[in-house]
C-alpha cells in the first residue's frame, strides 16, 4: 500500500492499519513482510536511479540494507542444519551488492538483490500458505 498516493486522512488510516497488521503477525509473517519490504524498496530504488534521484535511491537502498541487517541479526547461529549459515551468506551478499549499487548508482547490481531474495520470500510465502 503506497500511502504517499493517498489523501492525508487515508494515509493516516493506512499507516494505522499497517501497524496493527505487524503487531498481530506471527514471527514467520513478520519475516515475510520484511522480505517483501526488501523487494519493494529495491524496486523503488531502481525507479529512483532511472529518475537520477540519487538521494531517494540511497534512502531506499538504506532501507533494504537495514532490513537485511535485522534479518541477519535474527538468525539462530546455533542451528546445526546449515540453514542459518546459508541465509547469513545470502543476506551478506545482498548487503554488499546494495552498497555497490548505491555507490555506482548501478541498476544491474541492484537487480541482483531481489533476484536472490525472491526465492527466500517465496519459500516463506509457501510455508505460510500465501501466494
Amino acid at each position: 500500500m503506497n500511502s504517499a498516493a493517498l489523501p492525508r486522512g487515508a494515509a493516516s488510516v493506512a499507516a494505522r492499519y499497517k501497524m496493527v497488521q505487524v503487531q498481530t503477525c506471527s514471527p514467520a509473517e513478520i519475516v515475510l513482510l520484511l522480505l517483501e519490504g526488501v523487494i519493494r524498496f529495491a524496486a523503488e530504488a531502481d525507479a529512483a536511479i532511472v529518475a537520477s534521484d540519487r538521494a531517494r535511491a540511497g534512502e531506499r537502498i538504506g532501507r533494504c540494507h537495514a532490513i537485511l541487517e535485522e534479518l541477519a541479526g535474527g538468525l539462530d547461529m546455533t542451528d546445526t542444519t546449515g540453514l542459518c549459515e546459508n541465509l547469513l551468506g545470502v543476506y551478506g551478499f545482498a548487503m554488499r551488492r546494495l552498497v555497490d549499487a548505491n555507490l555506482q548508482q548501478n541498476r544491474e547490481i541492484l537487480a541482483e538483490v531481489p533476484r536472490v531474495i525472491k526465492p527466500i520470500r517465496d519459500g516463506w510465502a509457501e510455508l505460510l500458505g500465501k501466494p
